[in-house]
């Protein structure tokens, strides 16, 4: 959108519309005052909540000449926008800011600042409530437009979240090795027809190409690079508090969803403890059923909220049990008693991709050949093998109807009186525990 500066000149020229904002700047000494924080926040999260749209700094909006900006205070204006950006706006709003130099009226160079506001997958708030953009101006939404663009944004829009494009992408941002993976003999020899079939790719509103959210978080290999909140955080901490003087290990688990759940498996069955018992052959036991563990993380991952910004998976390991923290309610009418006897998928396009994965994680006893079934086996599962092993049922919570917590306690170590020899491994998978 007016990549070159001919083009932008030429718009300015015809002045504000529906994609353009002009402001000028104001300073006393090295402070910015105008245009009002408050007001240049309403305006961002206006045109976020609208459309995409470009902002330029340094361009009298009534008479559209070029005044600019002095370059010395360029960082001063950037920095104050990248505040206003993370402080003022509520969810805080992704743009990009560029520094140009164009000719005013009289053939001078002048300093402008650029600030690009792609079309957001969430619904943002500024200092002054919610406003939309129509034609040159930002409006309040009154509650009904509010509860609308709520609904289209939300998980109970007839397209999918998983569904929606993510602003600022393109072909480009996919990995040809991630998505071929999907392909069949029935599939579409044209890449970009077999990539909007599967919806890994759709038309956003004004009619550009770019990857859905189940295609980024499956075919990309940084999907956080444009969804922030799409990892899983890890953490083991020595004894049951949660404290970070007692952490043992962190690593926040990133890339394709089907690589973040092998890996986060990885991270449990490596610091979870095996105990081994000689009576008279050599039985090992780990703390926690790693096909539970990996049912238990393929769910979060397959059905949290991602339209919930900010919210990241969180995978907390003690030593008394293991905690699986995932965004968002249980959806439709499911309750945590009827969670183990009915499946109901959040996400159906992630479901479906995953589904096509072959399995990657070593989990004893797993039948599965690809990551994901349609069978609704994982919590059942997950309830059966831990509870056989620790002799305590999880428990599933739902925090504050936003998060929901799954509870797996770890197996306890038999006494000492219990055998001829009892030896416990610190941090090692069953497969790397060595007779002793």
């Amino acid at each position: 959108m007016y990549e070159n500066t001919t083009e932008l000149l030429n718009q300015i020229a015809l002045g504000e519309d529906s994609i353009l904002e002009l402001k000028s700047v104001e300073f006393s000494g090295d402070k910015v005052i105008g245009p009002h924080k408050h007001g240049m926040a309403d305006e961002l999260a206006a045109m976020a909540n609208t459309v995409s749209g470009i902002i330029v700094l340094g361009i009298d909006d009534k008479s559209r000449e070029v005044r600019g900006i002095p370059p010395e205070k360029l960082d001063i204006v950037e920095s104050w926008l990248r505040s206003i950006c993370n402080d003022a706006i509520d969810p805080p709003l992704d743009c990009v800011i560029r520094k140009l130099v164009v000719p005013d009226q009289r053939g001078e160079e002048k300093a402008l600042l650029r600030i690009d506001v792609p079309r957001s997958l969430f619904v943002h708030k500024s200092p002054n409530g919610y406003f939309r953009r129509i034609g040159s101006s930002k409006r309040e939404m009154k509650p009904d437009v509010l509860a609308r663009l709520f609904q289209q944004r939300s998980q109970v829009r007839l397209i999918r979240f998983d569904e929606q494009t993510v602003p600022g992408t393109s072909i480009a941002d996919l990995n040809p090795k991630l998505w071929s993976r999907f392909k069949t003999v029935l599939s579409s020899k044209d890449d970009q027809a077999f990539l909007e079939k599967m919806k890994l790719i759709a038309k956003d509103e004004a009619g550009a190409t770019r990857i859905t959210v189940g295609g980024l978080l499956m075919a990309s290999d940084s999907p956080e690079s444009f969804m922030s909140s799409a990892f899983i955080q890890a953490v083991c901490y020595r004894g049951q508090e949660r404290n970070a003087a007692y952490q043992l290990d962190a690593k926040d688990i990133v890339g394709p969803l089907d690589v973040q759940i092998r890996d986060a498996c990885k991270f449990v069955e490596r610091n979870m403890r095996v105990f081994a018992i000689k009576a008279p052959n050599r039985i090992e036991t780990p703390q926690f059923s790693m096909n539970a563990v990996f049912e238990a993380v393929a769910n979060a991952v397959a059905h949290r909220d991602y339209s919930i910004y900010g919210s990241k998976i969180r995978l907390h390991l003690f030593s008394d049990r293991l905690e699986l923290f995932s965004p968002g309610t249980i959806p439709n009418t499911m309750t945590i008693e009827s969670i183990s006897e009915r499946q109901s998928a959040r996400n159906e396009l992630i479901s479906s991709l995953l589904a096509r994965c072959p399995m990657n994680v070593n989990a004893v006893g797993s039948q599965r050949n690809f990551i994901m079934d349609k069978r609704g086996e994982g919590v059942p599962i997950i309830i059966t093998e831990s509870e056989q092993l620790s002799g305590k049922r999880p428990e599933y919570r739902l925090l504050d109807d936003a998060e929901l917590m799954l509870t797996i306690f770890a197996a306890e170590p038999p006494q000492q009186g219990d055998s001829p020899e009892v030896a416990w491994n610190e941090g090692a998978s069953p497969a790397l525990v060595s007779d002793r």
